[in-house]
């Protein structure tokens, strides 16, 4: 048995608030602590936690279980899995009738309380005694049929008024409103936001839902209308588009509340029953498209009832509290359109909702049309080619089309608002993001197709207040948006005035350019031009006073590390120029060497070496052999080599560039600085370490001198030092040095960038070394962990450190686990880069230890053998990385028992290290102790 005075959490879904509300007073009057999230959470609370509070402080969960309760996506599924769990604290109530195969089976058995159909004490009694559990009765029942009194009991839990009987009711008796939209989907934050906003107001309440056309905004009022109907003695629904019919509505009004004058004139009648709704309770007034606020605010009632606008116009907020409304969420777009499409799957879905910007009506109309037999593939081509054919096809006979709500809009603005419309037709060749109206200010002076005086100080205000009153776009603190129908719409109407607009929307563009996109400060501003430059692409052609800003956004894709959209604009530019200016044209080049760059970054190696040999060739026969962009292509040439794995040819192309650099442009210069780099760390990988030293500390030393302390290019040196150090057995001052540049490149980069998880991964291999192998797990797990999220499972980089992962468990004796990660990553690098890839070799090189620890030392021995061959082959017999095969190879020996055959291999190994690596170097060291115990 429950008492009185414990903890109640009610569950529901969002569709049963009514029923939610309703329960809470009558189960806090029975003097239960009673918690209801839309009484008790405020805005900002995290949703979870509070959840898991009350569930957890809760003697008994209070569950109002209908067809929504078991709804996909849910929460309420964790609060009952959840109460359930901790058992003897689930409370069943049923609100609405469920179907034997909409209840989950571990439910079934539970006995559950029936609350639909009965009248309301009656409820409230099974209600009270649900929780309670049954007992014997003390006095008389009270009769049956008695009407329950509403009284009003202030509250600092709940509302002031007690909630009415969700089922008691039905309809008001004064109701207009048509009927429920049976496909409504989503928008459960925002019903729930407009019913405590109205409840919270102490009398009048007014609340005005507002947002572009066609996002949804009169479905939204009328599910409020259905759903909330029983809390109304009256609802009236006027269509007040025309401020100047809405009198005729109260009218009417005024006639089925009996109160109009047969002798009066009509709006004589509308102001009589608007001033009797002062005199009433429980009602609600909806202004539904109320688009003039000036006009309409005079016909909004006083009293303790509800008004509920609907309106495109923002500046309903000036006048009453708002609440605007945004297109669908993804995942409410997907619903809505498996639930009308049920044979659609998810992927698609989502694919569909993309491309119609998750728009209400868009999503309504594009259903209608699937339904009516076009297939989606014909569909989205069409949505592509004939955006305003398309969208003319309405699926509601209630509702104008998304073509026509354009039309009309556009229509009206073209009669009042030029200036206005001609600064929409500009817009919609730009990106649905979001658009600085900064912009516009900078590039006002340069643009032709606008008209108004330049200089007008309240440029753009005065353009974009109108097309916010029509819903053509979004207006918020210093932007401004268009969605990406209304833009397709626009740009199919726009016809003969494009040329002109070309002109505007390069001035707006290149104004907009943000500076070097090298440098990280801008990214915030290439990350919000970008899109828009992708937008107008197709429409600005080749336009020479735009290519250098489109170069650049490329380039800046490349830089911050988003090389799949950096493919998509270099390639697009590349085909595009190279058809209209010609293949060996400096900007096709240019566009050439971009893509490059980025299928490096995508370690799409093969096809970057083709690319950038291509261009290469054509920038040394069209600008010569020491032109900068030449040598722009020939280092590029020489990163992909050494990405290849080609560290010797990669060295003889680098040390070439680095000395025509040097020449040409100075030795200080960043491109002299690029390659000084870029030599260093090939030097590194054959083995060189103390040449590699030396160059890196130099170009670090001018890097910093030239560049800052934190710019990229310093910390590429800065990294490559401390790998370089680790490299040479200065662990200690390799950490030092790794934690600064780690620390630098999360502050600059962020924590995802691929050059700030190249730090952390050297990092913890630093740390691996000095035998720290818990905390050299933690990060390599980490950053395997992000690298997979953000580069993929196969990228080489990924792959580093699933390796040094690998061997780290080896170190903490998990040999069964370090042998499985090192064979799926030996799979993988051979697949992806090659059987004799220096990568690829270590991860061989390491499998074999692990196999040899674990006993299997013959089939370490042929791995072994297998790898020193090919490290000699492809880095010579005294690279560091052939001496570890050919050490591992001679302890594998020893095991074995050939005594003699290890004992001259390690022999030859530790005279080549001491030569190679020094006496004191710890592999040396490695070799003196293992040549001593042979």
């Amino acid at each position: 048995m429950i008492n009185g005075s414990d903890s109640v959490f009610v569950s529901y879904a969002g569709p049963d608030r009514q029923w939610a509300e309703w329960a809470a007073w009558h189960l806090g009057e029975a003097g239960y602590a009673v918690e209801l999230d839309v009484w008790h959470w405020r805005t900002g609370d995290d949703f979870v936690k509070r959840m898991s509070t009350a569930l957890a402080k809760a003697t008994a969960v209070v569950a109002l279980l209908s067809p929504s309760y078991f709804a996909e996506g849910r929460y309420t599924e964790e609060e009952w899995t959840a109460a359930v769990a901790r058992r003897e604290r689930f409370v069943p109530v049923v609100i609405r009738p469920l179907e034997a195969s909409e209840l989950p089976p571990i439910l079934a058995p539970r006995i559950r309380k029936e609350l639909h159909g009965l009248d309301e004490v009656t409820a409230v009694a099974a209600l009270v005694e649900a929780v309670r559990g049954p007992m014997p009765a003390t006095s008389a029942p009270a009769f049956p049929g008695a009407a329950a009194p509403t009284v009003s009991v202030p509250s600092a839990a709940g509302p002031e008024v007690r909630p009415r009987f969700p089922s008691s009711t039905g309809l008001p008796a004064i109701w207009n409103v048509r009927r429920r939209n049976p496909h409504f989907t989503g928008r459960e934050a925002v019903i729930d936001s407009l019913r405590s906003k109205l409840l919270a107001e102490q009398h009048a309440a007014v609340q005005a839902v507002h947002g572009m056309g066609g996002i949804g905004k009169t479905q939204v009022a009328l599910e409020y209308a259905h759903r909330f109907a029983g809390q109304y003695d009256l609802v009236w629904w006027i269509d007040a588009e025309q401020a100047e019919q809405v009198s005729q509505h109260y009218a009417e009004l005024a006639t089925r509340l009996d109160v109009a004058k047969p002798d009066v004139d009509l709006e004589t009648n509308a102001r009589t029953v608007v001033r009797h709704l002062q005199t009433l309770d429980r009602w609600l007034i909806i202004l539904d498209n109320a688009e003039d606020p000036e006009r309409l605010r005079a016909w909004l009632p006083d009293g303790s009832g509800h008004v509920l606008i609907t309106s495109r116009n923002p500046r309903w907020d000036v006048v009453v509290p708002g609440l605007p409304l945004d297109v669908f969420t993804r995942q409410d777009s997907v619903a809505y359109l498996i639930s009308r499409l049920p044979t659609l799957t998810p992927e698609r879905a989502d694919s569909l909702a993309h491309a119609l910007g998750d728009l209400a009506l868009a999503l309504a109309q594009a259903a209608g049309v699937l339904r009516d037999g076009m297939p989606l593939a014909s569909y989205r081509k069409q949505l592509k080619t004939h955006t305003a054919q398309l969208l003319a096809q309405g699926d509601d006979p209630g509702h104008a089309s998304l073509e026509a709500t354009v039309t009309i809009a556009t229509k009206s603005l073209s009669d009042g608002h030029p200036q206005a419309m001609s600064l929409l037709r500009l817009l919609a060749y730009l990106g649905p993001e979001h658009i600085p109206t900064g912009w516009l200010v900078a590039a006002r002076s340069r643009m032709t197709t606008v008209p108004g005086e330049p200089s007008d100080p309240l440029w753009p205000q005065t353009a974009i207040k109108p097309l916010a009153r029509y819903g053509l776009v979004s207006a918020g603190y210093e932007t401004v948006q268009v969605h990406r129908l209304t833009q397709a719409i626009l740009r199919e109407q726009t016809g003969p005035d494009a040329p002109a607009i070309q002109g505007d929307l390069a001035a707006l563009l290149t104004a907009a350019e943000p500076g070097d996109p090298e440098l990280p400060e801008t990214w915030p501003q290439w990350a919000v031009l970008t899109p828009h430059l992708i937008a107008a692409r197709h429409t600005l052609g080749d336009r020479s006073d735009l290519r250098s800003t489109l170069l650049k956004a490329a380039q800046y894709l490349v830089v911050s590390a988003q090389p799949k959209a950096a493919r998509d604009l270099a390639q697009a530019l590349h085909h595009a120029w190279a058809a209209s200016l010609g293949e060996d044209h400096p900007e096709t080049l240019g566009a050439a060497h971009m893509l490059s760059e980025a299928l490096d970054g995508l370690a799409s190696y093969a096809e970057a070496r083709r690319m950038v040999e291509d261009t290469l060739e054509r920038r040394r026969r069209v600008l010569g052999e020491d032109h900068p962009d030449t040598l722009v292509s020939a280092h590029e040439f020489a990163v992909t080599l050494y990405n290849l794995g080609h560290h010797a040819e990669a060295r003889r192309m680098v040390e070439d560039t680095l000395e025509r650099r040097r020449r040409v442009l100075g030795e200080d210069h960043p491109d002299t600085l690029h390659s000084a780099y870029g030599l260093a760390v090939t030097l590194c990988n054959l083995g060189h370490h103390p040449e590699a030293r030396r160059m890196v500390e130099d170009t670090l030393e001018r890097r910093r001198r030239v560049l800052g302390e934190d710019h990229p290019d310093t910390l590429h040196s800065a990294h490559s030092l401390a790998i370089t150090l680790a490299t040479l057995g200065h662990h200690p001052e390799a950490r030092r040095m790794g934690e600064d540049t780690l620390e630098r490149r999360r502050r600059v980069l962020g924590e995802d960038h691929p050059d700030t998880l190249r730090s952390a991964h050297e990092l913890a291999v630093t740390l691996h070394n000095l035998g720290d192998y818990p905390e050299a797990r933690r990060m390599h797990e980490d950053t395997l962990e992000r690298r997979g999220r953000v580069l993929g499972e196969d990228h080489p980089d990924t792959l580093r450190s699933a390796h040094e992962l690998a061997v780290t468990l080896h170190n903490l004796g998990d040999y069964p686990e370090a042998r499985r990660m090192h064979e799926d990553t030996l799979e993988r690098r051979r697949r992806v880069l090659g059987q004799d890839h220096s990568d690829t070799l270590r991860s061989a090189h390491s499998l074999a230890i692990t196999l040899a620890t674990l006993g299997h030392e013959a089939e370490a021995r042929r791995m072994d053998e297998d790898t020193l061959e090919r490290r000699r082959r492809v880095l010579g017999q005294d690279h560091p990385d052939t001496l570890r095969s050919a050490h591992s190879l001679a302890v594998t020996l020893h095991n074995l028992g050939h005594h003699p055959e290890a004992r001259r291999m390690h022999e030859d190994t530790l005279e080549r290290r001491r030569r190679v690596l020094g006496e004191d170097h710890p592999d040396t060291l490695v070799s003196a102790r293992d040549l001593a115990s042979c």
